[in-house]
């Protein structure tokens, strides 16, 4: 070996020696997603907050609508202003990091392909990517007949029941969210979670003790709590997050609750998003979809209700968080979407294609 090449040998060898041994690279953590339902929740209060006629209509005919507290708390000029009053953080999250359709105001339009117009109808169309009218017909708890796209999401990832998990308020979901029963994992109405912890046995045990006015769900408070702590510690892939309370308050004709319910949720929509944007193997790679499973009537006597005499309930809407998607904002003109795009939407996101083996369903949106 020549003089020159000796000199550089030994010099890559003392700079191999000087540089910190290079790591092995860690396999990127598998994106997730997370479909999250408000039950009922109406395109009017989401676009466009207070409703002022829908309030004075449930005041006492001496109350000057001024007075009351939730007039104070939730009243602005402008529907925008309203909107962000009753879902500040909603409207921060969909404006700068995903994007929301649904506004007829601006032309953008969201609507059901059944024809039934409740929930399990409504729920059903969101995980199968289609409508079932001659099958689903009540909010009966009958085993979903299709496989939903939960089931569909665990099989093609290769995912353990523990890894697809739907945490629901209405105790129906344990028919609606799988038609194998036992094929994911579900903890709805009053069921206690099997986790460990001290905080999941007193929210298991609260949760019968703080029983919500209506007999088939629980609070929504405890729904988010035992959601929450799921995600601690099973770090599931996809997640069913329902929310109930908004649809009760609206049959009970309590308008003043009904939106302190979309403010709670709001809360807990903050609460997650940072709690995903601090975890390595969530932040940056979680993709969310927030929709509705039916809107209401738009009238002051129309509000409380939905089903086929309130063909307005067709009316929904849909808000994502994804990488996958640039557009920020509210949409804009353009075709109109449905909830039966959902399923083929969520799939997507994860690499699935739902429509090779479900042609009628509803395309991905794109």
């Amino acid at each position: 070996m020549n003089r020159r090449r000796m000199i550089a040998c030994a010099g890559a060898m003392a700079l191999a020696l000087a540089l910190p041994p290079v790591e092995a690279q860690q396999p990127a953590a598998p994106d997730a997603v997370i479909l999250i339902t408000i039950d009922g929740a109406r395109h009017e209060e989401v676009f466009g907050g207070l409703d002022l006629d829908i309030l004075k209509s449930t005041l006492k005919k001496d109350q000057r609508v001024e007075d009351s507290p939730t007039y104070q708390r939730y009243w602005a000029a402008t529907a925008d202003e309203r909107r962000r009053k009753v879902m500040p953080f909603f409207w921060r999250l969909v404006t700068e990091q995903g994007s929301i359709a649904g506004n007829p105001s601006l032309d953008s339009h969201v609507r059901l392909s059944n024809r039934r117009l409740f929930s399990y109808p409504g729920y059903a169309e969101i995980l199968l990517g289609q409508a079932f009218d001659a099958e689903i017909t009540s909010n009966d708890p009958v085993r979903n007949p299709h496989e939903t796209v939960l089931e569909r999401l665990r099989r093609d990832l290769k995912l353990t029941p523990a890894q697809v998990a739907t945490v629901a308020s209405w105790d129906v979901f344990n028919a609606i969210a799988e038609h194998t029963e036992g094929a994911t994992t579900i903890n709805a109405g009053y069921e206690p979670l099997p986790l460990a912890g001290d905080s999941v046995t007193m929210l298991n045990d609260l949760q019968t003790l703080a029983k919500a006015p209506w007999n088939d769900a629980r609070l929504d408070v405890f729904t988010f709590r035992l959601a929450q702590a799921y995600l601690e510690q099973k770090r599931p892939r996809v997640l069913y997050l329902s929310f109930n309370d908004t649809d009760s308050w609206a049959h009970e004709g309590r308008y003043d609750r009904l939106l302190d319910a979309y403010a709670a949720t709001d809360r807990w929509l903050e609460q997650l998003w940072t709690w995903l944007q601090s975890q390595p193997d969530y932040a940056g790679r979680t993709h969310l979809l927030i929709t509705t499973d039916h809107g209401r009537g738009h009238l002051a006597d129309g509000w409380r209700h939905h089903g086929e005499k309130y063909p307005e309930a067709e009316r929904t809407w849909m808000a994502f968080v994804t990488p996958k998607m640039a557009r920020r904002g509210e949409w804009r003109g353009g075709p109109a979407l449905s909830t039966n795009q959902v399923a083929a939407t969520l799939a997507s996101w994860v690499g699935v294609d739902w429509n090779v083996d479900h042609p009628q369903a509803g395309k991905p949106i794109r």
